[in-house]
């Protein structure tokens, strides 16, 4: 399984950037996919994630400003990011993983979001 993300870039506070993410190969169902961020120094955490049957769950610190989608058909996951503040600033990476189980993890390149004040 391959993860190709795609979106970031710089944004300034208040603006919107979208994120995408296609996944290829041999696709385990049923799956979550996601997005986690990265920022220098802080570990990574989880942004927002939807399995593949719809079910959502996002981190306190985006609810309401984020939104997470995808297409099982075309196993692609987008994230839509308004109202960015600087601390949204960060390498965000795609991942999917087999549910329940969670034992089967891959990740994509990452793509850096930078959001100016």
């Amino acid at each position: 399984v391959q993860l190709q993300a795609f979106g970031g870039g710089l944004v300034q506070a208040g603006g919107s950037l979208r994120l995408s993410c296609a996944a290829s190969g041999v696709i385990f169902r049923p799956n979550r996919m996601g997005w986690y961020r990265q920022a220098p120094g802080k570990q990574r955490e989880l942004v927002a994630a939807i399995t593949s049957d719809g079910s959502t769950n996002y981190a306190d610190s985006v609810k309401g400003r984020f939104t997470i989608s995808r297409d099982n058909a075309k196993n692609t996951v987008w994230l839509q990011m308004n109202s960015l503040k600087p601390e949204d600033a960060a390498v965000y990476y795609c991942n999917i993983v087999s549910i329940p189980s969670m034992k089967v993890s891959y990740w994509g390149q990452g793509t850096q979001v930078t959001v100016s004040s």
